[in-house]
This record gives C-alpha cells, sequence and structure tokens, in this order.
C-alpha cells in the first residue's frame, strides 16, 4: 500500500553555529604552541590542556583582543562583564569532562552582517560570539563515525582558541548560509585573527526546522511561537562552505520528505558524512539544561567593555570595496574580485601605486585570479610569488613585452612551470619587436594578401583585423598591435 503523501508549501529556517580557530601563538588557557601543522599527535599538550587535576588555566589576552575586534567587525554589543563557565558533557577529545566556555555574559552580543545574496543585500543577526576552548580531534579508523573499525584520538588541537559565533535563525536556504560564510571567512581574515588554510580551523554546526511557508514575513521573518513548535534538527561535522551548501540542502530536502509523507521530523543531532553526501543520526538533540553550567571559578570575571574603544580595527572589506571604487575609479564587479581576500587587495593597492590603475585591475581581477580559478588555486597558493606577478606588470606597463604574450604565455607558464618572468620572456624571445622589423612584416602582410586589402579599401572593417593578425603572425606575437594598425592603415592609405 503506497504512503499518502501530504502537500504542503514548507519553508526551511535555518540558523549556524561556526566555530573558528582564532590565530594567537598559544592556546586560550595554557603556553602550549598552536602550531601543529605537521606534529605528531599529542606532542603539543601540558597538565593544563590535558586536563589533569590541580592544573590551573591561565587565559590568553591575544584571545579577548581577538574576540573584541570581532565584535567591533559586526557591530556587537561588548558588556561590562565577561565570564567562563564550564559546560559539562562526556566526549572522548574532551580531556576534562567539561568545556571551558562562556554562557550568560558572552564577550560579544547582538552583532549583525550584512550579506550579499543574489544582489540582493540581507542582514543576518549575530545573536553572541563567545570564547571557549576546542577539543581535541578524532581520527576514525576504518570508516566514518558510525562504521569505523576503531577511533585514535590526539590532543593537539584541545585548548585552541574558538569564537563560536551563534547567528538567529535568519537563513531560508543553502545558497545564503554559503554567502554568509564567505562573507565571515573574509572579515575574519581582514581582521587578522584567522587563517582559513589550517586544518579544521572553521567548523560548522546548523539547525534547521521546516515550517509552513504561510507562517514565514515578507522579510523572511518566523515568530518565536512558530519556532517553538517545530522540531529542530542539527547537523554537526561541516568543515567547509561548499560542506555547508551541500549538508543543508540534503537535510532540506530529507526533512521535506519526511513531512510530506506524514512523518515527524525528530529533534536529533546528525552528522554530515562528506564522503557518502548524506547526514546520519547520531544522537537525540540535547537540550540548554543537559550541559549542567556553572562558573569556572578558576578564572575571574572580565571588564573589557573599555577595550572596544581601545583596540583598533584594519579597513574591512565592504569599506574598502567603497574606497576601491572612488579612488581608482573601478566598476563594482571589479571592486568585488579585488576585495574578496585582503591578500588580493593588498596586491592591488601595491600595483595601482606603481602603475596604472586600470592596468593593475585589469590584471588581478581578471588575468591572474582568472588563471588561478581555472587552476582550481587559492591566492593563498601563490603568496610568495606576488613579486613576480609584479614583475610581469611592470613589463606590460614598461612596454617590453605585449599585454597578449604577458597573459597567455608568461602568465600561464608562471603559473605551470615556477618559471619567472624575465626567465618566460629571454627563452621564448617575447622581447617586443619594434622598428624596421615590425614595418617589414607590415609590407609582407600587404603584398601577400591582395584580396585583403581589396577589401580594406571596400569598406569591409574585418580586412584590417585580418592584415593585423597576419602581421602579429609574422613577429611572433612580439609586435605592438596598436603600432601595426598604426603602420598598416598609413601603408594602406
Amino acid at each position: 500500500m503506497s504512503q499518502q503523501v501530504q502537500e504542503r508549501d514548507l519553508a526551511a529556517v535555518i540558523g549556524l553555529e561556526v566555530h573558528v580557530q582564532l590565530e594567537t601563538d598559544t592556546k586560550i588557557f595554557c603556553g602550549c604552541s598552536t602550531d601543529t601543522g605537521d606534529a605528531e599527535p599529542n606532542t603539543h599538550t601540558c597538565p593544563v590542556c590535558l586536563g589533569l587535576p590541580g592544573a590551573l588555566p591561565v587565559l590568553n589576552e591575544g584571545a579577548v583582543e581577538a574576540a573584541v575586534k570581532l565584535g567591533k567587525a559586526i557591530d556587537a554589543d561588548i558588556p561590562e562583564r565577561t565570564r567562563f563557565h564550564r559546560k559539562n558533557y562526556f566526549y572522548p577529545d574532551l580531556p576534562k569532562g567539561f568545556q571551558i566556555t562562556q554562557y550568560d555574559a558572552p564577550v560579544c552580543q547582538d552583532g549583525h552582517l550584512d550579506v550579499a545574496v543574489e544582489d540582493e543585500r540581507r542582514t543576518i543577526g549575530i545573536e553572541r560570539a563567545h570564547l571557549e576552548e576546542d577539543p581535541g580531534s578524532l581520527q576514525h579508523v576504518g570508516g566514518s563515525i558510525d562504521t569505523a573499525d576503531y577511533t585514535l584520538v590526539d590532543y593537539n588541537r584541545a585548548g585552541t582558541p574558538l569564537m563560536e559565533i551563534v547567528t538567529r535563525p535568519d537563513f531560508r536556504d543553502a545558497d545564503e548560509v554559503r554567502a554568509f560564510l564567505a562573507k565571515l571567512t573574509d572579515v575574519l581574515e581582514y581582521l587578522g585573527i584567522f587563517d582559513a588554510e589550517r586544518d579544521g580551523s572553521l567548523r560548522v554546526d546548523a539547525n534547521i526546522s521546516m515550517v509552513d511557508a504561510d507562517e514565514v514575513g515578507s522579510g523572511g521573518e518566523v515568530s518565536d511561537d512558530v519556532l517553538e513548535t517545530a522540531n529542530r534538527t542539527e547537523v554537526k561535522n561541516i568543515s567547509s562552505h561548499k560542506a555547508a551548501e551541500k549538508a543543508l540542502a540534503y537535510e532540506i530536502t530529507r526533512q521535506r520528505n519526511q513531512i510530506q509523507r506524514g512523518r515527524e521530523v525528530e529533534q536529533e543531532t546528525r552528522h554530515w558524512d562528506e564522503a557518502r553526501g548524506i547526514t546520519v543520526s547520531m544522537r537525540s538533540k540535547e537540550e540548554e539544561k543537559d550541559y549542567r553550567y556553572f562558573r569556572e571559578a578558576d578564572i575571574p570575571p572580565l571588564e573589557v567593555s573599555d577595550w572596544k574603544a581601545k583596540i583598533p580595527i584594519p579597513e574591512l572589506p565592504d569599506a574598502r570595496r567603497v574606497r576601491f571604487r572612488e579612488e581608482y575609479d573601478l566598476g563594482a564587479e571589479t571592486a568585488s574580485k579585488l576585495t574578496s581576500r585582503k591578500a588580493v587587495a593588498d596586491l592591488f593597492e601595491e600595483m595601482a601605486d606603481e602603475y596604472d590603475s586600470g592596468l593593475a585591475a585589469t590584471w588581478v581581477a581578471d588575468n591572474i585570479l582568472g588563471e588561478l580559478n581555472y587552476r582550481d588555486l587559492d591566492v593563498s597558493d601563490v603568496a610568495e610569488r606576488f613579486d613576480e606577478f609584479e614583475r610581469l606588470i611592470e613589463l606590460v606597463a614598461e612596454d617590453e613585452i605585449t599585454a597578449k604574450n604577458a597573459e597567455e604565455v608568461v602568465l600561464r607558464q608562471l603559473l605551470d612551470e615556477g618559471r619567472n618572468p624575465d626567465e618566460i620572456v629571454e627563452r621564448e624571445a617575447l622581447g617586443k619587436t619594434t622598428g624596421g622589423a615590425v614595418e617589414a612584416a607590415v609590407e609582407d602582410a600587404i603584398e601577400e594578401n591582395p584580396d585583403a586589402v581589396e577589401d580594406y579599401h571596400a569598406g569591409e572593417g574585418g580586412a584590417l583585423n585580418f592584415l593585423v593578425g597576419q602581421v602579429m603572425q609574422k613577429t611572433g606575437g612580439s609586435a605592438d598591435p596598436g603600432q601595426v594598425n598604426e603602420l598598416l592603415r598609413d601603408a594602406l592609405e
């Protein structure tokens, strides 16, 4: 017997808990180094981050400063007094059996972040952002979390400073979530408190509820009463922007199908299995009371409200984008590309200080980023080669090679073969052909293509472009196209 399908117009309501590792030299409550990239497991540990009896935490001031910077960037309230609590739960990578975190007095409260989604500006409310310690990490051997033969624990990460950024349930689809995470990452990177390249530096838990579409207001708002009655599912283990989009798209479809078939969506915590592209049930969803929060007696309350005025923050992406448009007369799309990453914006400004800003913008926003995207490379992958990009633009600006050869030969070989621009120019003989050699090539092109000459005199515009191409071919692409065009016109007239 087939199951009856209930046709209901449903809408997703999504809130995020984004866990961001802060860039500090040492852990949040001890002196162990956070630089654990290639370290052997369990070698960056001490009695404090292992939770051994009698070991006392000492708060890292740099982590608090980073939290205040984020608070300023998201226009959050920073209270007169903030404090730490113990959040009690058992998990293998939590060595103390509790996590030192913030509960009722987080360092950042009631902020927001403006996000562009398909040319529409959305304001995402940020309920709170608080400091806490990262647990260790688990390695599931022989499978995923639910199929592994056994699990290993590495406590190197335990105690790394975390900011947990909790949004309001302001998202309605996976695209909005991905746009928000991209913008948040940009802001954190501009603030200098986050390294996107560090493994596990950003992890996302998403809370999803399905409600009837007519309960969503015209501005996307949903009342607290509606949210109270909707069962909420939490999806954990999301580690990237792309994974967030995939996990949410899957979970929204799963819940919609459940409801349409007359089944109730359980309030539970689910695990995102990236390898299989599905969510799997982990446990029933905990409630706040289950964590038995109580004050952390070993860390006194902090009074940091005046830090907001004392701690400066750099120019953020939105402000820099506006300035680029005004100062360099750039279009909206170009300015957006150039400010998408701090490293890209810095590279552009260095070049714009030396050369024509239009030339610098074209090269960075279109040529360099385009070739990197084609190779699936991030700007951070070539950060140590920025001086070579600058040299390449210098060669074009000084008229030593053609823009065509610079883009199609030098830039591509620079990225693919690791050679520097001058070496490529010399090896490929790309120095500009000038003077008599160009004039001779123009004469040869006219003599060898009488039909094109006749078409030119008949007023066919394409004929001149054909002749320019013939000259460029004869000079190996090393002549200046503008000069060739001018010489051809003079000769043909």
